[in-house]
């Protein structure tokens, strides 16, 4: 009986398994055997570099611009989403009704796709949109949305903390449910009003929840690259070429499969340092706040 529990649990978990190992593990497999080697993804033959790739990538100032554009990125979107999300979720915690109705409303931007949410700005920004028509009756200029460097940054800062916040706000209010009300009263009571009871009660006790939107936030910030590749291309000036972006222009624009390999494993090694930071740092914070 054992043996057959095991079996049917193996069996019910080899759908993921098998999707896995197919998306997942294989081509991580295949990608690392690229590393040492120059091949153009067509001929079959690889020419072994040694560690050619690693000295190129790690000497590269496309690499290295790309790093900084993405976390440029990661600066004006973490704090954003991360007030965003606290504001959509006190507004939700705080509706009187239908607040099940009003979560699921600020959830769906999560759910709709990167890339016609990109078209639909690039419409509504273009040159000749209503939007941009109002500007220049009104001011008598409109802003180049797209190209220009600075407002092509923010545009799509904007388009990716309003696809996150309704998401992470669900975090944030079953963090806030979870808070006992007579927290609060008892600090009315004693003379708090309510920013302070804000900031001493409700940010404190919201720390499980910041550290979970804290790391799931930073990962996706440094995997962007639907937003910029629909809206910019990585443009103007590789403004919002950010380090996905670089890795697809090197191995599917130049077909340099092994320097694009080498170019991911770097970004990954970088990603996963990123993220051990911030969470040593988050949990030092909480541990000083009495969570562990």
């Amino acid at each position: 009986m054992k043996l057959r529990r095991e079996l049917g649990g193996w069996l019910l978990a080899s759908p993921y398994l098998l999707s896995a190992a197919i998306f997942f593990l294989i081509p991580l497999v295949w990608s690392l055997s690229l590393l040492f080697f120059r091949w153009n993804l067509i001929t079959p033959e690889r020419e072994f570099v040694g560690l050619a790739n690693f000295g190129e990538a790690l000497t590269s100032p496309r690499v290295w611009n790309a790093m900084l554009v993405t976390y440029k990125f990661m600066g004006i979107i973490i704090p954003s989403v991360m007030v965003a999300s606290i504001g959509l979720a006190l507004i939700i915690h705080h509706i009187p009704r239908l607040k099940e109705l009003f979560a699921v409303g600020f959830f769906l931007p999560y759910l709709a796709s990167g890339v016609a949410i990109g078209l639909v700005i690039q419409g509504i920004l273009s040159y000749g949109s209503p939007v941009n028509e109002f500007l220049r009756n009104v001011f008598g200029t409109s802003p180049r949305w797209l190209r220009d460097p600075f407002w092509a940054v923010l545009v799509i800062s904007g388009m990716i903390v309003w696809k996150l916040s309704g998401y992470y706000a669900l975090i944030f209010v079953a963090g806030l449910q979870a808070i006992p009300r007579e927290l609060y009263e008892a600090a009315a009571l004693d003379g708090a009003g309510a920013f302070t009871q804000f900031r001493r009660i409700t940010l404190p006790l919201l720390y499980p929840a910041f550290y979970t939107v804290l790391v799931l936030a930073v990962g996706i910030t440094l995997g962007i690259f639907t937003e910029p590749y629909v809206l910019t291309g990585g443009g103007p000036a590789l403004a919002t070429h950010t380090w996905q972006l670089e890795i697809y222009y090197q191995a599917f624009e130049r077909f340099r499969a092994g320097y694009g390999a080498t170019v991911a494993l770097i970004n990954a090694v970088v990603t996963f340092v990123t993220i051990l930071i911030i969470r040593r740092l988050a949990e030092s914070w909480g541990a000083r706040r009495g969570f562990k």
